[in-house]
């Protein structure tokens, strides 16, 4: 008896839903394992490994966004993190006190201080954070390979020298000290800064940004 010989356009669903199937675990496990995580570490060696998860979880954010740069665009871009510089800058300045402290006219339009909250910060400090990516690459997208490496490495290293001298000799940046008292991230009045309390348990604010 003849046995059904299957297309080839049979076996490529197959494997596309296999892959897909696959795929769909793969993220499955990863979410159970992102949300275990700061439990496991955080009963092992404290709140300071949980920290530690928190800025890995920043730099995994940032990879990936390269990931678009490099992987999708294909652009050897070194300086990448300079646009998440400029993008925190602007974030810090909308939402602490420094603007207000070091320019007088700044504290007499926002008598109370500057307090925009986080939600409204990420897409201004995004768009401004584009901006500065246009400026580069106008003049540099011309470039190719190792030339376009080399061009958005030291446009890295200029805005790093910048922002870490740009506190005089009018106190801009705050120089290396950084900026401080950013308000926190908070969701329909729900504080991460906070220790909560659910079902019991106290979940300290690393817990909370996480």
């Amino acid at each position: 008896m003849n046995q059904p010989v299957p297309t080839a356009n049979g076996a490529t669903q197959i494997s596309a839903a296999a892959a897909t199937r696959k795929a769909y675990r793969g993220l499955a496990f990863f979410l159970i394992a992102a949300i275990i995580a700061p439990v496991l570490v955080g009963y092992a060696g404290g709140n300071y490994w949980v920290r530690v998860l928190d800025f890995a979880l920043l730099y995994i954010m940032l990879a990936l966004g390269l990931n678009i740069v490099v992987g999708f665009a294909g652009l050897l871009d070194l300086g990448y993190i300079a646009f998440y510089a400029v993008g925190a800058y602007v974030t810090a300045f909308l939402s602490s006190p420094h603007l207000t402290s070091q320019f007088e006219w700044i504290a007499h339009l926002f008598p109370a201080g500057l307090h925009v909250p986080v939600w409204f910060t990420i897409p201004i400090g995004a768009a401004v954070a584009a901006v500065f990516g246009i400026l580069l690459g106008a003049p540099t997208l011309r470039l190719r390979g190792d030339y376009l490496a080399i061009v958005t490495l030291g446009f890295g290293e200029i805005i790093r020298i910048f922002m870490n001298n740009l506190d005089r000799p009018v106190n801009i940046t705050n120089g290396p000290k950084g900026i401080t008292g950013i308000q926190p991230a908070s969701l329909f009045g729900f504080d991460f800064s906070k220790a909560h309390e659910f079902f019991g348990f106290k979940v300290s604010s690393v817990y909370m940004y996480y």
